[in-house]
């Protein structure tokens, strides 16, 4: 296992995981742009006979079609040109896809992560269907991402206490999130059900959907702000979430991001984003101050800022030196 770090609170996870981690973390972003870039050319194109003349088709994955016009050198070197490069993309994406597999293995023998499963695939399915710009996960899960990043665990099984996962929906982009979901033809609601058919929306609690297992996934969002509409559903569909307002979810919104790669202990990986570690910390200590916040609450808020600041002083010293982040922490003060 090699040498293994170890102080109060986080342990190392060793020199073999750590290095599996950064070969699979190589494998998975190369993946995630190959995959971004087959996607551009999804569709295809195919030529039809018109009367006389031959058109050149362009269909989209909905299979609308559109006319590039008739046959002619020019439309003939446009179709060479897309087949080509269709073919070459959708294979190093097909290539990267298989070697994924094999680190997924590789992550499961060497205990690379823990992430939750049913993380790693809601997380998974947005980013598929191209939905993940428009949540990032703030709360307890957050923690997953900070350890995978540091390579460490956080030892206190309190700190990671959790059946629920917050996504903060970003209010701002809505327009963008709805027409893109009328063009899947789904709901959120939906999206979820692609990875656990037994995900229902709670009739008391409409932000809430749970599954069988009692694993909750709660949709929120910033203050009213800006024209934004309340009550908001998340997507045309009756059915679906009714967003919640969270305090100064607003501040968590415009803070710098961050993104890592979770591992489960299958071995699978998923992007998650996320706020900056400090600005989490700072949000946590805020939340633990708040006079109607539950007692046990305020317990693991404060463990949680302490867990953290010292998983960045530690191992991540660079994102304390993010003079962007302190502006966002100050904006958390009353």
């Amino acid at each position: 296992m090699g040498n293994i770090r170890k102080s109060a609170g986080l342990s190392d996870i060793g020199n073999d995981a750590r290095r599996q981690y950064i070969d699979a973390q190589a494998t998975f972003t190369a993946w995630e742009e190959a995959t971004k870039r087959a996607a551009e050319v999804r569709g295809g194109m195919y030529w039809k006979q018109q009367g006389k003349a031959e058109y050149l088709i362009r269909t989209s994955p909905q299979n609308a079609q559109k006319s590039l016009g008739p046959r002619s050198a020019e439309t003939e070197a446009i179709f060479t040109k897309f087949t080509s490069t269709k073919g070459e993309l959708e294979a190093r994406r097909d290539q990267l896809s298989k070697a994924l597999v094999q680190h997924q293995r590789l992550n499961r023998a060497l205990f690379v992560g823990r992430a939750p499963q049913i993380l790693v695939e809601i997380l998974n399915t947005l980013a598929k269907f191209g939905l993940a710009e428009h949540f990032m996960v703030i709360g307890t899960h957050a923690l997953y991402a900070y350890e995978a990043a540091a390579g460490v665990r956080f030892e206190s099984t309190e700190a990671l206490a959790t059946r629920d996962v917050d996504l903060l929906w970003d209010t701002r982009k809505r327009i963008r999130f709805i027409t893109k979901m009328e063009k899947l033809g789904s709901s959120m609601i939906g999206m979820l059900q692609k990875v656990d058919k037994t995900f229902e929306i709670r009739d008391e609690q409409r932000y809430t959907a749970v599954n069988s297992s009692g694993f909750e996934v709660d949709i929120i969002r910033r203050e009213a702000a800006e024209g934004d509409p309340h009550p908001l559903l998340l997507t045309g569909n009756e059915n679906d979430f009714r967003v919640v307002q969270a305090k100064r979810a607003g501040v968590l919104l415009n803070s710098p991001s961050f993104s890592a790669m979770i591992v489960s202990p299958s071995g699978h990986m998923a992007r998650m984003n996320t706020v900056s570690p400090l600005v989490f910390a700072q949000f946590k200590r805020w939340m633990a101050d708040q006079p109607n916040r539950e007692a046990m609450k305020v317990d693991r808020d404060r463990l949680q800022a302490e867990l953290v600041e010292q998983l960045v002083e530690e191992y991540l010293p660079h994102l304390a030196r993010d003079k962007t982040a302190g502006e966002r922490v100050d904006a958390l003060q009353p």
